[in-house]
């Protein structure tokens, strides 16, 4: 009974220790807001170094735990906000990342309903159903807000719960063992036992086999297999006339790992996968469903391939940050050194250029390394640092000194010598860290500090032109950009001789860095390089007009987002598609006419907008955006329900901009040519281009389209989408973060509670 009471005491004694830290903590943070003084960090990089070690030995997804159900809850999302969590319910609890087969236990839906949880600011809680009628019940009740699995559409769960736009897209086949019957048809099934999982739509397939095949002798099973297909497959392999029914997608995925199982035949058409949520919740459903369908457009599956691979996708990814220098929105127009010389690259070699903006708290070696990217650039010097990782540097396509930058309501730092006494603030992975040390080693005494990992570089300059902090070091060129756009900073003191910049390749994809190599070293010799080079280091007043007035994260894409948020949330659009679509049709000009009549920022015909409610004119941007987003959910409502979401919306938009009849002649012509009538880029795209074709537009029922207009409408707007989704979000879809870092913290070094260390990393990129 004293051991008891002893233990007792001890932990109420830690939970005080815990509340008085968290609390230290947390006033340290609030007298900090309230006296507007910034937050930094303080480690050397040496330090840093240690803590960035730690950081990555942890496992990329850190385990959830599963949360016990404590309220009811069944109202929309606002109500949801007020517990400040949201629950989601699956078939495999919150563990899912400490199984070992990715596939197999969804990961993806895990990481993503983290990353929705993460966007909304609100913790999520994972809840375990045994079946998924047991998670639409719970849905139902309120014991749980997203049932966040591979859930089926059926026209019975449609009649209790809401689905969001289709995560993916699966046809049930036939699967047995090796001692198995002949699945190769249905229809030759005789003495069967069909094992499926309990409580999911598999059943309504079963029993329509069975039911067409009354003289077979098949009977059903249900089996629970708490989302752990592995149970299935053992009891199939227990007796020679079992046979399962699954989604193709989770039979592939037992294959991957397991050899002992057979594919069948499909014994359903393709359905639907999606998330499911409760009847009635608007705000919720129209945000999960824009949520989902910018990760479905940003989905990029990590690949580490060669330069014949890269040629075989037709794609080739960049992957840099967002910044004046390298990559970055001015009216709907991409900009950045980096970007210009990469999109070069790629038109000389017929490849589409994807730029993935990865966010500042991470590393861009880090992602390449991933397979996330097949080459790297923002500002990169070149250094051997990362040999020893696998990576290299091409030739050089720029060379930049470091330089300092100050508050102008501070003494000038002229010489090396005036940082004496300074305090620098450097950006997270950087190599200007490594420089502040060696000044510091050769005798400068400077304090030495690192900017929070998610604080860009941009910020920093922004915090000291507002006097929260003394000075920085950064590129020549970029420091260049950034005094002339903000009057409060000045120029100081060059250190060291112009380094050499370049971009990060894996060393195993040599025949990449060949042929980067070589286009970097003619490119450097002609006219246009020279161009782009004064347009971005020696910028004039017409360059620097439109760095100040670049979309910066967080801030407006237009004018009319308001207008568009409206409208879009009315008809489930996500409204920065709508606004890349604006900016397509008007360039944001409200009284655009088209030359055959089309009006406003939408540009719809007068008389498409009087069938949709609205007669012209449609110069007002709220009637004119109105008209536009109505015809656009007009349109997409006469598609299948079963086109995959994606291209779905990229055949909205070539509707919207050819019409309706003309995408269905290129869906027929696509399938005649063999190519995939329900997908658009490279497929139906190619068909629409031949309908200008004399041999084939008569043939097609609505005839002759222009069809180079619809294609490439549709590829700037997804182009310019992609990059809105970017910088709004600076996220990319369906990854986890490659490292784990530990809380931010919000102190000067003497007010740290004890026990609380400050964290930055030590090298990658400004």
């Amino acid at each position: 009974m004293g051991s008891e009471a002893t233990a007792v005491h001890l932990n109420l004694w830690g939970w005080l220790l815990l509340s008085a830290l968290f609390l230290a903590a947390s006033a340290c943070s609030e007298q900090k807001r309230e006296s507007g003084v910034a937050e930094s960090v303080t480690m050397s990089a040496a330090e840093a170094g240690d803590a960035n070690k730690a950081a990555r030995a942890q496992p990329e997804i850190a385990p959830a735990k599963e949360a016990p159900v404590n309220y009811l809850e069944t109202g929309d999302l606002q109500a949801i906000k007020k517990h400040d969590t949201i629950r989601f319910v699956n078939l495999s609890g919150a563990s899912e990342d400490l199984l070992p087969r990715d596939g197999v236990v969804s990961l993806r839906h895990f990481e993503l309903a983290n990353k929705l949880a993460k966007q909304l600011k609100l913790e999520p809680k994972w809840i375990k159903a045994e079946t998924p009628d047991q998670a639409i019940q719970m849905l139902i009740d309120g014991e749980a807000d997203i049932i966040a699995y591979n859930l089926t559409v059926t026209d019975a769960r449609e009649k209790v719960i809401e689905f969001t736009v289709p995560v993916r897209h699966a046809r049930l086949i036939l699967v047995t063992g090796p001692e198995g019957p002949d699945i190769s048809d249905a229809r030759q099934l005789k003495n069967i036992e069909i094992i499926i999982p309990a409580g999911s739509a598999i059943r309504e397939t079963a029993e329509k086999i069975v039911a067409e095949n009354p003289n077979a002798n098949l009977t059903i099973r249900e089996l629970d297999i708490h989302g752990n297909r592995d149970n299935l497959m053992d009891l199939i392999n227990a007796q020679k006339n079992r046979v399962a029914i699954l989604e193709d997608f989770a039979a592939e995925d037992l294959r991957n790992y397991r050899d002992d199982l057979r594919l069948g035949a499909d014994v359903s058409t393709m359905q639907n996968i999606a998330w499911g949520l409760r009847k009635n919740a608007k705000r919720l459903n129209t945000t999960v469903n824009h949520f989902l369908t910018r990760n479905l457009v940003k989905a990029q599956v990590e690949r580490i391939t060669d330069w014949k691979g890269i040629k075989k996708s037709g794609v080739i990814r960049l992957l840099t940050y967002n910044g004046p220098t390298t990559y970055f929105l001015w009216k709907g127009v991409l900009m950045g050194f980096d970007y210009d010389l990469a999109q070069a690259f790629a038109n000389k070699h017929n490849l589409q250029l994807q730029v993935i903006v990865v966010p500042y708290e991470e590393s861009l070696a880090d992602w390449l390394r991933a397979g996330r990217g097949d080459f790297a650039g923002a500002e990169l010097n070149i250094t051997s640092a990362l040999e020893a990782q696998g990576m290299v540097f091409t030739k050089p396509y720029v060379e930049s000194s470091d330089q300092v930058v100050s508050d102008k309501g501070r003494p000038p730092i002229k010489q090396i010598q005036d940082l004496n006494g300074r305090k620098l603030t450097l950006r997270a992975y950087s190599s200007f860290i490594e420089v502040a040390e060696s000044l510091k080693n050769a005798g400068i005494d400077v304090d030495i500090r690192v900017a929070p990992p998610d604080i860009s570089q941009s910020q920093i300059f922004s915090m000291i032109a507002d006097g929260l902090i003394d000075a920085t070091i950064a590129h020549s060129g970029r420091a260049k950009i950034e005094t002339s756009v903000e009057p409060d900073l000045t120029l100081g003191t060059l250190i060291g001789d112009p380094r050499p910049q370049g971009w990060l390749v894996l060393r195993k994809n040599w025949h990449l860095l060949q042929n980067l190599n070589k286009f970097l070293q003619s490119y450097r010799k002609t006219s246009q390089y020279k161009q782009q080079y004064q347009a971005y280091f020696e910028p004039n007043k017409r360059f620097m007009r439109r760095v100040s007035s670049r979309v910066i994260p967080g801030e407006k894409l237009s004018p009319f987002d308001k207008l568009v948020k409206e409208s879009a949330f009315k008809y489930d659009f996500d409204w920065r598609m709508i606004v890349a679509q604006m900016w397509q049709e008007s360039n944001f000009n409200p009284k655009a006419v088209s030359p055959v009549g089309a009006q406003g920022l939408m540009q719809v015909m007068p008389a498409t907008a009087e069938e949709m409610g609205f007669p012209p004119p449609l110069f007002e941007p709220e009637r004119g955006i109105k008209a536009g987003v109505k015809y656009m959910d007009w349109v997409r409502d006469r598609f299948n329900p079963a086109l995959p979401t994606v291209n779905k919306l990229w055949f909205t938009l070539a509707s919207y901009n050819a019409g309706y009849g003309h995408l269905l002649d290129a869906q027929r012509l696509a399938k005649e040519l063999g190519l995939d009538p329900n997908v658009w880029f490279d497929n139906v795209e190619v068909a629409m281009l031949k309908l200008a074709q004399p041999q084939y537009f008569k043939r097609a029922r609505y005839g002759y389209v222009r069809g180079s207009e619809p294609v490439q409408y549709v590829r700037n707007i997804s182009k310019l989408y992609k990059a809105y989704v970017e910088v709004m979000s600076d996220t990319v879809a369906f990854y986890p973060p490659i490292q784990r870092l530990p809380p931010k913290v919000h102190c000067e070094p003497g007010d740290v509670p004890e026990g609380m260390v400050h964290w930055a990393p030590a090298y990658s990129s400004p």
